[in-house]
């Protein structure tokens, strides 16, 4: 007879969900996850985080095998594209890590339900026919791609991320709509297997909210990769056609209309709280203004029993936060002391280079008025990027002009998500510049160039 009462049962088997099942299960909580895919990982594994990084690392290769590597001493023939075995692979990878999911739960002993799980009240979830008690209910149903209006998606000329995945064919013309790390990263993978890419954003600049430095620097060499930008624009109507996409552009702070013709569109302004058939309404949980599941510092929701965590609650919209968000609140279920610091939460945009966020941008700071120092070091002055021959973009670190207290990061550069990590640990534990700076650091290595950033927030940078 399958279970049908348990501690612990989130919808949703995404970051959040997935792990915080793993985490209630580890604590001791009969655990059950329901998920509509028939897969588990949700967007990021199916649909979003892997299959792009998968295909932003092919593209790379692809890229640098035409032109990267005589400068090395190696001279190849011009490379010939098979999307076919390169998608396939991105689809290999994917299997094998949904494959892992599946495993984990097994390990755990935690039920997988496969279906869209409805909230009938505090402590009964309905799937289909049948329906389910817990004690503790999670929603973890993530966020889906924002529409746009005017422009209806079809998966196939105008796409979203998830098409924009599995084109059979390298178009000869793309328009993203939307500067954001969606927008480029995939922007960028199809520019490098051929495609001229028009990146089109309502801002005057790409990446909302990141550092303004390395924006500049983004945007620069962006340009000189071959992608294309029109800032300080907005979409106003796009028609499919046998021939392509036209699309209706206008200046967003008004002016003259004009058209673009593209051979597929990837709609990529953002994500929304997945919510919709949830039953939210008649369980009575409280949503927000922008349709964001309301909690308390918690997790709980207005409803005693019923908790949300990651993209539907809102904040960063990332994977490893609905992870640490999944973690806390099983804890909390548990009686333990969950928590999560929320200014200490890298963000990754997984171009070429890399860029990286961490904590407060100078902007930020200025507007409220603290004082602060600056720390700079650029790749081109680290002897393994020189090496490598990968020296595009700098290191730059913020911190308090009255306690040396680290309380930002940024950088642009090789392996720029893999360096953050380093800088992630000392604000955790409330470190400085200096203690970075005096930290012994492997030569030679790009994470040099984190160290002399720390050097030279008090002016005694060595190699610059």
């Amino acid at each position: 007879m399958t279970d049908t009462a348990f501690d612990v049962l989130i919808i949703g088997g995404g970051p959040g969900g997935y792990v915080a099942a793993i985490r209630a299960a580890q604590l001791g909580l009969k655990t059950a996850c329901v998920e509509s895919r028939n897969t588990l990982g949700g967007t990021c594994l199916n649909v979003g985080c892997i299959p792009s990084k998968a295909l932003l690392q092919s593209s790379h290769l692809f890229e640098q095998a035409g032109h990267g590597l005589e400068a090395h001493g190696v001279k190849v023939a011009a490379p010939k594209l098979d999307l076919g075995a390169m998608l396939g692979r991105k689809d290999a990878i994917v299997g094998d890590l949904t494959k892992g999911i599946d495993f984990l739960f097994k390990k755990n002993k935690i039920t997988r339900i496969v279906g869209l799980g409805q909230i009938v009240k505090a402590g009964t979830v309905r799937v289909g026919n049948d329906s389910y008690t817990a004690k503790h209910i999670i929603i973890a149903t993530g966020s889906e791609p924002a529409p746009l209006p005017g422009v209806e998606v079809d998966e196939k000329q105008i796409v979203t991320s998830t098409g924009a995945l599995a084109l059979a064919s390298t178009p000869k013309s793309l328009v993203v709509i939307g500067g954001g790390v969606i927008g480029l990263e995939l922007g960028s993978v199809w520019r490098r297997l051929g495609a001229e890419v028009t990146v089109i954003e309502y801002l005057p600049a790409i990446l909302p909210g990141m550092d303004g430095e390395v924006v500049k620097q983004a945007t620069r060499t962006f340009k000189k990769q071959g992608l294309n930008f029109k800032l300080g624009t907005k979409v106003t109507g796009a028609k499919a056609a046998k021939g392509g996409v036209t699309l209706s552009v206008e200046p967003a702070a008004g002016g003259a209309a004009e058209t673009l013709t593209a051979a597929v569109v990837l709609v990529a302004i953002g994500r929304r709280p997945f919510t919709q058939g949830l039953g939210l309404e008649q369980a009575g949980v409280e949503l927000d203004a922008r349709g964001f599941v309301k909690t308390d510092g918690h997790y709980k929701t207005n409803v005693p029993g019923i908790y949300a965590i990651g993209d539907v609650i809102g904040g960063a919209m990332l994977a490893h936060k609905a992870e640490e968000e999944g973690i806390a609140c099983a804890e909390l279920i548990a009686g333990q002391a969950g928590h999560v610091n929320y200014g200490v939460i890298p963000g990754v945009v997984y171009t070429h280079p890399e860029i990286a966020a961490l904590g407060k941008t100078e902007e930020a700071l200025k507007e409220a008025g603290v004082a602060y120092n600056i720390g700079k070091f650029p790749f081109m002055a680290n002897a393994r990027a020189k090496a490598v021959g990968d020296t595009e973009g700098f290191v730059k670190i913020l911190a308090d002009a009255k306690t040396d207290r680290v309380l930002g990061a940024h950088i642009i550069g090789p392996g720029a998500g893999e360096l953050i990590q380093e800088i992630v640990l000392a604000m955790e534990f409330g470190g400085s510049s200096e203690d970075i700076a005096r930290t012994s650091h492997a030569h030679p290595g790009t994470a040099e160039a984190v160290k002399e950033a720390a050097l030279a927030v008090l002016g005694r940078a060595i190699h610059v």
